[in-house]
């Protein structure tokens, strides 16, 4: 986007810019002028939301940012309710008809109703305030009174538009304002709002708190109560199966059978060793030392095995008992006993001849003794094993009947006790008044200050803002081409010069080069036209044939072909001018030549000698082409014999959108010069002919701008 460009748009439409603002101005002036003045009243109301000196028992302190803002939010957008904006607007409606005093001027639907019809009205709004019950429009009473809040303006949407509800900031208040025409009134309205919000919400709290209540104290004697069935049906098992403690008496009953496994083990392995040492030293005894020695020990044996027998009862007794002490000291003192026994035995034949045996007899008797107890002892610890074990098994459906019965007991006073901390919350958050308290009572206010004059210089900046805004939207959708450089960045081709917009409807060539006192706007144009032919001049270099064609037609290439031709006779130059324009030979008409190019192709006639520094060649029109007047080789063969004769040959062509006739001409010229409107877009088909003359090889030198607002020119 060019800014110089926009600036120029601006400089253009500057009184439209100006003139614009000024009537927005005026106008505003008038409509605000009788605007009656604003009063402005203004309470607070202290939520305890984040009032820390507020806060019960029971409140929640760590409430997190955005809970705290959901709540004020809640609040906010319960104050601007229809239920609440409507206890406003019954009140002011009940004010208006019953006192001598309105707070506005009685619209003309209130001042068609009668006696009657007011007194109705009030009781049906005095009702409906008590209630807090709104008006139903399907009631053709209520809709009726319904409308006739809405003509005073009390209605809940013409209150909403000038009350405002918002939180001051991050603190702990809401304010409350209202702008009205009277004073009185906008205190009345904020002040009616805060404390109809503030008894609606504390009785909407207290309900909702009281309903909890009821509901937890309901719901706790129910949990009581199964707690309590639970309970009973515990202690009437243990009454009915004579169960104390399970897990005591089947930790009592475990402990016992280890250690009698322990017993039994060691009682085992004893049999196994004595029995593998007996067997040993009956390996050592022949038939005449068994005789030799059960005939001299058969007393003292018969001792030592009644000692024996004794010591079995004694174990059989110390294992029954759950290896009471007293029976291990008896055992202990009969082991002695045998033990001494068999020591005399020893002592007594010590002098046998056999003496050398002896030791091993005397091993064998006791390792026998201990085999025989640790055998008896075997089977004792077996039977009570299988006794502890059958006392075991009876506790396992005891174990699992009482656990289920200690689960659900469990589960029963967990419950009991969540139910008994809620009931306790509620009872005591229940106990405490509401938070919400107005903080500041709104007063009648003073007049604000006016805001017409803000309106009017608003107005202004307004109607400025979109004059520009306007104009901005025009220029950049604007696609057509103004000037020099907006043509060669649209088309990427050079542009040799541009010419001025003449304001005068017919233009005598002569008088423009001949005469000098001519009007600024013709001395523009002629140093424009000087400009060009020098940029054409450099472009032409040792080529002197130049077609002068244009994108469509209309755009004023035969004007600037004349002129060009009269601005190289200025400098001297011999100029011949073709009019190669069969559809509309303007040059053949305005000149009045009597030489044309059918005759001179056909050999007709011949082009005459002449000292004159400009000569015209015309067409006798007619729908035709240059080929089709001649072949090339003749029409070559033409151009070259004039070549000598002038220093610049100008042709002008029909437009390119003339099928094939411009580019048929093309063929023939050493150099192309295309003239293009300005102010105008280039269509698809143009930019297909701005592909064709850049692919000229060289012949297309760029462009001429022509019809150029004077603000639009580059200097000359």
């Amino acid at each position: 986007m060019d800014l110089k460009s926009f600036l120029r748009v601006l400089r253009k439409h500057k009184f439209t810019i100006v003139i614009v603002p000024v009537i927005a101005v005026i106008i505003t002036y008038f409509l605000v002028r009788n605007q009656a003045d604003s009063y402005l009243s203004q309470a607070k109301i202290a939520t305890g939301i984040v009032d820390q000196t507020q806060k019960g028992l029971g409140d929640f302190v760590g409430m997190q940012e955005s809970e705290i803002n959901q709540e004020f939010a809640n609040l906010i957008e319960m104050m601007r309710s229809k239920r609440m904006l409507d206890q406003v607007g019954y009140k002011l409606m009940i004010h208006d008809l019953t006192n001598a005093s309105p707070f506005r001027q009685q619209s003309k639907l209130v001042e068609t109703l009668n006696n009657d019809a007011k007194k109705h009205a009030v009781e049906v709004y005095t009702e409906m305030y008590k209630k807090r019950q709104a008006l139903s429009s399907f009631n053709p009473d209520q809709d009726g009174l319904i409308k006739l809040m809405s003509s005073m303006k009390y209605d809940d949407k013409s209150l909403l538009d000038k009350i405002q509800v918002y939180r001051l900031q991050n603190s702990d208040y809401i304010s409350v304002q209202f702008d009205s025409e009277n004073p009185e009134l906008s205190a009345i309205v904020v002040n009616t709002l805060c404390t109809e919000f503030i008894s609606y919400y504390g009785e909407l709290v207290k309900t909702n708190q009281q309903r909890s209540v009821d509901f937890l104290f309901k719901l706790l004697q129910i949990k009581r109560d199964t707690l309590d069935a639970h309970m009973l049906a515990l202690k009437n098992y243990k009454t009915r199966n004579h169960v104390l403690n399970l897990n005591e008496k089947a930790k009592s009953l475990y402990g016992q059978m280890a250690d009698f496994e322990t017993r039994r083990e060691e009682a085992e392995r004893n049999i196994r060793a004595t029995k593998a040492t007996m067997d040993s030293i009956d390996g050592n005894f022949d038939p005449r030392f068994r005789r030799y020695s059960e005939s001299n020990k058969l007393g003292v044996t018969q001792d030592v095995i009644s000692a024996q027998s004794q010591l079995h009862a004694a174990n059989d007794a110390y294992v029954q008992s759950g290896f009471n002490p007293i029976y291990q000291r008896k055992a202990d003192s009969l082991k002695n006993v045998v033990s001494r026994n068999l020591g005399s035995l020893s002592d007594k034949y010590v002098t046998s001849p056999l003496s050398t045996k002896q030791d091993l007899v005397d091993q064998r008797m006791s390792l026998q003794m201990q085999n025989d107890i640790a055998k008896n002892s075997t089977g004792s610890i077996n039977k009570e094993l299988v006794r502890l074990n059958t006392k075991f098994d009876e506790l396992v459906p005891h174990e699992a009947a009482v656990q289920a019965l200690e689960r659900a007991i469990d589960i029963a006073g967990q419950e009991y006790l969540e139910i008994l901390q809620k009931y306790n919350q509620a009872s005591l958050e229940s106990s405490f008044t509401t938070k919400l308290r107005l903080l500041e009572v709104a007063e009648p206010g003073q007049a604000q200050p006016s805001k017409k004059m803000l309106l009017v210089i608003m107005a202004g900046i307004a109607s400025f803002i979109a004059c520009i805004a306007v104009l901005f939207l025009l220029f950049f959708f604007d696609n057509t081409v103004k000037n020099a450089r907006e043509l060669a960045n649209r088309s990427k081709a050079p542009v040799l010069g541009n010419l001025n917009k003449l304001s005068e409807r017919s233009i005598d060539l002569r008088a423009i080069w001949e005469n000098n006192n001519t009007t600024v706007e013709l001395k523009k144009f002629k140093n424009l036209m000087r400009s060009t032919r020098f940029e054409a001049s450099n472009e032409l270099k040792d080529s002197n044939i130049l077609l002068v064609n244009s994108l469509s037609s209309g755009e004023g290439k035969t004007f600037f072909a004349l002129n060009l031709a009269y601005a190289y006779v200025q400098i001297n130059q011999k100029v011949l001018v073709i009019d190669a324009n069969f559809d509309n030979p303007s040059i053949t008409s305005s000149t009045k030549t009597n030489l044309f190019i059918e005759d001179l192709l056909n050999q007709r006639t011949s082009l005459p000698l002449s000292d004159q520094k400009i000569t015209f060649i015309g067409n006798k029109g007619g729908d035709t082409s240059i080929l089709e007047l001649s072949s090339k080789e003749r029409i070559n063969e033409l151009l070259r014999s004039f070549k000598p004769l002038f220093d610049v040959i100008i042709i002008e062509a029909p437009a390119l959108d003339a099928l094939n006739r411009s580019k048929e001409l093309s063929e023939f010229a050493e150099k192309i010069i295309t003239v293009f409107e300005a102010n105008q877009t280039i269509s698809q088909a143009g930019k297909h002919q701005i592909d064709y003359l850049r692919n000229q090889k060289g012949k297309f030198i760029g462009w001429v701008i022509n019809l150029v607002n004077n603000d639009q020119l580059v200097s000359e």
